[in-house]
C-alpha cells in the first residue's frame, strides 16, 4: 500500500504540475490562433497563480470538512475539467476564468497530498517517499514540451487541453476508487498564528527570496518559449527542444546542491546560486545566437539549486510550532509573485517592444536579491 500511494500521488502531482505550465510551450501557437498579444499571454499565469495562491491558503478549510483523500480527488477532476472547458474557451475572459479555476482547484492538492503521504509512509522511508514525489515538478518542467509538441503532430493545442484535463480527471476517479486507507481531516489554517511570526524580520527576508526563486524558474519557463519565437525566430518545436534539452541536467541538482549546503553553509549557497542565477537570466535578454542557447541550457540547471537550501533555511526560521505556519504562507505568496507577476511583466514589456529588457529585469531582481541571505538570523546554527 505505501508504494501504490506514492505512486498514485507522484502522478497526480505531476499532472497537477502539468496543467499549470502546459499554456508555456503552447502559448506561440495559442497567440497566433486567438490573436493575442504577450501580455495578454502573460496575465494567463497571474490569474493561474492567483487561483493557486488562494486555494493553497484556504485548502485547510475544504481538507478538514472533506477530508484529505477526498481532497485530492476533486483537485484532480475539478483541474482536469477546468483544463478541458479552458481548451472549449474562445474569448480571452472565459478562458482566464478557466485558468483561474484550474488553478484554485491545483492549489487544494499539496496540502492534502504530503499529509497523506507522510501518514501512508513509514517515517524512516519518508525521505525516500518525498524524493520521489518531488520528481513531479523537474518531470513536468521537462516532459511538458516534448507532449506538446508531440501531441501537436496529430492534434490541435485544444486538444492537447482536452487531452490533459482527461487524464487529470481520469485519475482522479482512481484515486478515489482504488485508493484504499484510513482517510482523515485537515486542518483550518489559524491566521493568528502568523502574528508572531510577521514580527520576524527574517521571515520577510525568505518570503522574497522564495519569490525571487520561483521567478528564476517557473516565471522565465513560463514566457521563454514565446520570447525565443517572437523575439529570436525560432519555431515552436526549435524552442520547445531547447527548454526540454536544458532541463534533463537539472534532475540530479537538488541532491548535488544540497552536498554543497551541508559543506558551505546555507547563506553563501544561496547568496551564490542567486547571484549565478541572475548573471545567466541576463544573458538569456542580451545574447543572441549560439550564446544565447548556452545561457537557456544552463539557467535552468542553477535556478533548480535554488530550493533545498531555500526550504532547510526556512525551517531555521523562528520556533519549531512556526515552521510549518511559514511554509504555509511563504509558498503561495512566492508564487502568486514569482510565477505570476514576474511573467505578467515580462508580457507587458513585450506588448510595448522590449521583451529583452524583461529578462533583463528580472535577470537584475535575483541578481541584487544575493544580498539578502546574509541578513537571515537563524534560531539555530547552521549544521
Amino acid at each position: 500500500m505505501p508504494y501504490l500511494a506514492v505512486i498514485f500521488l507522484t502522478a497526480i502531482f505531476f499532472l497537477n504540475f502539468i496543467i499549470r505550465i502546459i499554456i508555456s510551450p503552447l502559448m506561440p501557437t495559442i497567440l497566433e490562433d486567438m490573436g493575442l498579444t504577450p501580455d495578454q499571454a502573460g496575465s494567463f499565469f497571474l490569474v493561474s497563480a492567483s487561483g493557486y495562491c488562494v486555494a493553497l491558503l484556504c485548502s485547510g478549510f475544504v481538507s478538514s470538512r472533506f477530508l484529505h483523500v477526498k481532497t485530492i480527488a476533486f483537485s484532480a477532476i475539478a483541474t482536469g475539467l477546468m483544463m478541458v472547458l479552458t481548451g472549449l474557451s474562445h474569448n480571452l475572459t472565459l478562458m482566464r476564468c478557466t485558468v483561474f479555476a484550474a488553478g484554485m482547484a491545483a492549489g487544494l492538492y499539496l496540502p492534502s497530498g504530503i499529509a497523506i503521504l507522510t501518514t501512508t509512509v513509514a517515517e524512516k522511508n519518508w525521505g525516500k517517499a518525498m524524493g520521489i514525489h518531488e520528481l513531479a515538478p523537474n518531470l513536468s518542467f521537462l516532459l511538458a514540451p516534448v507532449f506538446c509538441e508531440a501531441l501537436l503532430l496529430w492534434m490541435t493545442w485544444r486538444q492537447v487541453l482536452f487531452c490533459v484535463g482527461t487524464a487529470s480527471i481520469l485519475m482522479g476517479l482512481s484515486f478515489l476508487r482504488f485508493f484504499r486507507i484510513r482517510d482523515f481531516a485537515g486542518k483550518a489554517p489559524n491566521f493568528k498564528a502568523l502574528a508572531p511570526l510577521a514580527a520576524i524580520p527574517s521571515f520577510w527576508f525568505m518570503m522574497l527570496l522564495f519569490s525571487l526563486g520561483v521567478s528564476g524558474t517557473l516565471g522565465i519557463y513560463a514566457m521563454l518559449p514565446l520570447f525565443l519565437v517572437n523575439e529570436h525566430s525560432m519555431t515552436q518545436a526549435q524552442a520547445n527542444t531547447l527548454i526540454t534539452l536544458s532541463r534533463v541536467a537539472t534532475l540530479p541538482m537538488p541532491l548535488v546542491i544540497g552536498w554543497i549546503s551541508d559543506r558551505f553553509g546555507l547563506k553563501p549557497v544561496l547568496a551564490t546560486v542567486l547571484a549565478v542565477n541572475g548573471i545567466l537570466v541576463l544573458g538569456i535578454g542580451v545574447s543572441n545566437g549560439f550564446l544565447l542557447q548556452v545561457w537557456v541550457f544552463c539557467q535552468p540547471v542553477m535556478a533548480v539549486c535554488f530550493f533545498p537550501p531555500a526550504f532547510a533555511a526556512l525551517s531555521h526560521i523562528g520556533s519549531e510550532e512556526m515552521r510549518s505556519v511559514a511554509v504555509s504562507f511563504t509558498i503561495p505568496a512566492a508564487f502568486l509573485a514569482g510565477g505570476g507577476l514576474v511573467p505578467s511583466l515580462i508580457g507587458i514589456l513585450g506588448d510595448k517592444g522590449w521583451f529583452a529588457t524583461g529578462f533583463v529585469v528580472v535577470g537584475v531582481l535575483i541578481l541584487a536579491g544575493a544580498i539578502i541571505p546574509f541578513f537571515l538570523t537563524f534560531k539555530k546554527p547552521e549544521n
